[in-house]
């Protein structure tokens, strides 16, 4: 175990006890030395090497981000709702203006002049104590936060909506024709000051100041120079742009030293010689405490754990991302003050040790200042789980490790945090259970078995799934196992179990790959030879039956090959080792996630996409449109509509040698269409055509293939007509052949892009593994399609009669509303629907709502259609092509479904 050395003498820190360092006076960071001799001396070395001396601390950011939200809504309520503001001003006019003006002029006074004296007083106190960064940090975030309110005021006299205006702003008392400052120039770096400087943890400057700015806020309110928003706006910008400021900068480090640490230690009885930093690298994840072996004079040494703000700080957003997206028994609470930490992994130590499990001894706990807490345990010795060669992990230490989870789980505690770096093993093979800061008293049974199912996959990582699933058993019973099953998929691991399960997955990958592309080789290696048979190339007929044989031995080969070379997860191991055990267990996931990244995304996007889509049909009429509209033309765009299924269903039996009944195709687009408002477009199509062809005899791989075949071609045809209709449009109002900026400016895009991406190595290297992957299955199935031209007929005029089918619904849309001084070249319809339909295959959006909305309207817009005619046009195309599918998707997906079909 890789440590720093740390010196510090008896008398060292006794006379500051357990003070906080100044941070003016910063800790040597170059020093490192082996502790194998100590000596007394008087400096601390090697303590915290390469310790930054500022840190960015995400508490700072999210206050930023709620400043700037709670700006947003003031405006938001400043602009739609004018009547509220003016009552409420009303009313705090009536209010104040019944206070004796005696008063407020003495309140005023008084304000004026200490809102300047006590920032002053605030930064010499600060230089006596050698704290200048602080007092420059202010500084600093008082100059932003005043061009701020420069801007802000240039803003509402220029360009503000008048609601806001008159919200921020009314007339000055001494000149009726001139308004009042809509943001206090100088109230704003006052308060930004003050944060930026730490004020809040200095109860008496704080109140002081605070009394301060009310009294001026209230005096200027009663004079009529602000208004209740204008004081409120003023007081969120100073508070955005001080943590705004503390965030780019950095605060100063405080994080206790080596010498605060020996000082401590004395405090609650210890006489300690040394200390010794555990590496973070062994430690795990920094969240969790900084670590120190420590000699005493006499007796044993000690394990103690030191947890300061920063360090708290750290991983907040991943613990506030899974609090918002798993459900509330599966996470703990992401905000929790040093206090709290304190007082939990202190109760769980004890808890733990009570309920007769294994687990550090803890002695002593004490505060480090007000930022940082240590934690006292008696030294353990050992190595971690995550450390041990595979032969030391025997049968007796598995055991071991599932009986202090069982003496755990007899008291309902929870350790929430099984992982490889939390599990001791000592030179005897005694397990201790380390890492008890985040776990759980009075656990539910849910969390339960999430330890359980934690430890079988942690041991299963090392030793397999079969010995971990039978050392679980022995001890906790085959029915506890069993129980586990919900909860074993990787939502319910921890971070770095999870990472090693990825890990895992693109490493067998990798070797379904290899395997594949060997046996495609060997297979290619092995045809010249075949082709040297006098028999084979004896005929024309001949010659064709050997190119058949040839392409069929392939593609075995190739299957035999993946079947070989495919192997189960280790999650999926696990469960059929305690199926033979309990085949009756239950085996359906347990539903953790309240939230999926999928499903913001979706609804971000699609919000954005109905705000554009409201703001644009705000300024429409759409009764006399919709009377003048011609109906003729929306039923073509529903024949057309109609059409595109079976165009659909032609793309795809297009690259499926095997015989499919072609009604029933039809029917699975028409299902597609409901399936893709529940996923992404380039998804839920893809799954459900692969499990149709795989319902219809198609064999896995090749129903994956042939999917696969028919996406490729279809992005091909893709790019091919959109840069051809691109240049049709380009030259249809020039007689030269010179192609539009628009195509040149895309040709130029993607050169740039593939330049990038042949660059780059990890790029390149990404890129060449998918087209390799991709065509290792593909092009065996193309070289079956090349030997049917009817099919590959079939199925590239099924492609290019499904963009015409789109490309002509979206043109009678358009002739519905518009008429012949509207009307725009089918060529530029063309491209804005092939445009917008790329971009809604890549949203995240089911059906791509929004994006492709946004993107067709700016579209035709663009190419001069006016927006009264494009707006409704790509409202009814949507309509026939998004929306109205839904009902008889669902029912086509249903039936289907009972007819064992999907």
């Amino acid at each position: 175990m890789k440590q720093q050395g740390v010196h510090s003498d008896d008398a060292e820190g006794t006379s500051d006890g357990a003070s906080r360092p100044d941070p003016a006076e910063p800790p040597a960071r170059d020093g490192s030395a082996a502790y194998e001799e100590y000596a007394h001396v008087d400096e601390v070395e090697g303590d915290e090497p390469l310790l930054p001396a500022r840190v960015h601390r995400p508490s700072d950011l999210m206050r930023l981000l709620v400043g700037v939200l709670a700006v947003v809504v003031l405006l938001a309520i400043a602009a739609f709702a004018h009547g509220t503001t003016s009552g409420l001003e009303q009313d705090i006019n009536k209010g104040t203006g019944q206070a004796p003006d005696l008063l407020i002029k003495i309140a005023g006074l008084a304000s004026s002049i200490a809102i300047l004296l006590v920032p002053v007083a605030f930064a010499i106190e600060r230089l006596i104590k050698r704290d200048g960064l602080r007092i420059a940090d202010g500084v600093l975030a008082a100059v932003l936060a005043h061009g701020v309110t420069l801007a802000t005021d240039l803003w509402v006299a220029k360009a503000a909506p008048d609601s806001i205006r008159e919200a921020l702003t009314q007339p000055s008392p001494g000149d009726i024709h001139a308004l009042t400052d809509p943001v206090h120039g100088y109230l704003a770096p006052v308060i930004a000051y003050m944060s930026a400087v730490g004020m809040s943890r200095r109860p008496r400057w704080r109140a002081v100041l605070w009394i301060v700015l009310l009294l001026d806020a209230l005096s200027m309110l009663v004079t009529g120079y602000t208004t209740p928003f204008s004081i409120i706006l003023t007081v969120l910008i100073g508070w955005s742009v001080a943590y705004g400021t503390l965030y780019a900068v950095g605060s100063p480090n405080v994080r206790p030293t080596g010498r605060t640490l020996m000082a401590g230690l004395r405090t609650v009885g210890f006489r300690p010689v040394s200390a010794a930093r555990v590496e973070a690298s062994e430690s795990g994840y920094s969240d969790r405490g900084r670590r120190y072996f420590v000699t005493l004079e006499d007796g044993a040494p000690l394990d103690v754990t030191v947890v300061d703000r920063e360090q708290q700080a750290q991983g907040f957003f991943y613990r506030a991302w899974r609090n918002l997206a798993l459900r509330g028994f599966a996470t703990r609470s992401s905000l929790q003050s040093l206090r709290q930490a304190l007082e939990q992994e202190a109760l769980l130590a004890y808890a733990a040790i009570a309920a007769g499990a294994n687990a550090p001894k803890l002695i002593a706990t004490s505060e480090l200042g007000p930022d940082a807490v240590m934690l006292v345990y008696e030294h353990t010795g050992g190595r971690t789980l995550d450390s041990l060669a595979d032969a030391d992990i025997t049968d007796e230490v598995l055991h071991n490790a599932w009986h202090q989870v069982r003496a755990l789980q007899s008291r309902r505690i929870a350790h929430r945090r099984l992982a490889g770096d939390a599990i001791l093993v000592d030179r005897s093979g005694t397990v201790i259970l380390t890492d008890l800061r985040g776990g759980e008293i009075a656990a539910s049974s849910l969390l339960l078995l999430m330890d359980v199912a934690q430890l079988v996959t942690t041991l299963g990582l090392r030793v397999g799934a079969e010995r971990a699933v039978a050392s679980a058993v022995s001890v906790l019973g085959p029915d506890a196992v069993a129980d586990c099953l919900p909860m074993l998929q990787p939502i319910a691991l921890t971070r770095s179990t999870r990472a090693t399960l990825r890990r895992l997955a693109r490493e067998r990958a990798q070797r379904e790959r290899d395997a594949v592309l060997e046996a495609s080789r060997q297979a290619k290696q092995a045809r010249p030879e075949a082709a040297e048979e006098p028999e084979a190339v004896s005929s024309g007929k001949a010659a064709k039956k050997t190119l058949k044989a040839e392409a069929r031995a392939e593609k075995r080969a190739i299957d035999e090959a993946l079947d070989e070379a495919r192997e189960d997860d280790l999650l999926t191991q696990i469960r059929h080792e305690v199926l033979l055990i309990r085949p009756q267990a239950p085996v359906e996931p347990a539903r953790l996630e309240r939230v999926r990244p999928r499903t913001l995304l979706s609804f971000m996007a699609g919000a954005l996409g109905a705000y554009f889509l409201l703001t644009q049909l705000t300024h429409i009429e759409f009764g006399p449109l919709i009377s003048n509209a011609e109906w003729g033309w929306v039923a073509a765009a529903v024949a057309f509509s109609a059409l595109s299924y079976v165009a659909a269903a032609m793309s795809l039996l297009g690259f499926v040698p095997e015989r499919v009944p072609f009604p029933r195709t039809v029917a699975a687009q028409v299902a597609g269409s409901f399936v893709k408002i529940v996923a992404p477009a380039a998804v839920g199509g893809v799954a459900l055509n692969t499990r149709f062809l795989q319902r219809q005899g198609v064999r896995p791989g090749l129903a994956v293939a042939s999917v696969g075949a028919s996406q490729l071609f279809g992005l091909g045809c893709h790019i091919v007509m959109l840069l051809s209709f691109g240049y049709l449009t380009g030259i249809e109002k020039t007689p030269s052949l010179t192609p539009s900026r628009t195509v040149i400016a895309g040709l130029l895009t993607v050169a740039v892009l593939v330049l990038v991406v042949t660059s780059v190595p990890f790029l390149r290297k990404f890129v060449a593994t998918r087209v390799r992957s991709l065509f290792a299955g593909v092009v065996p199935r193309m070289l079956d399609i090349l030997q049917r031209p009817q099919k590959l007929v079939t199925g590239i005029g099924g492609m290019l009669l499904l963009t015409a089918c789109f490309v002509m619904c979206l043109d009678a849309s358009i002739r519905a509303f518009g008429d012949e001084t509207t009307s725009i070249s089918l060529a530029s319809v063309a491209v804005v629907f092939l445009a917008g339909n790329a971009l809604g295959s890549a949203a995240p959006t089911p059906g791509g709502v929004g994006a492709v909305e946004a993107t067709l309207t700016v579209g035709l817009i663009a190419v001069g259609l006016p927006k009264e005619v494009a707006a409704p046009a790509v409202l009814l195309f949507r309509l026939l092509t998004l929306w109205l599918p839904v009902l008889p998707g669902w029912l086509a997906f249903n039936h289907l479904s009972r007819k064992g079909a999907l």
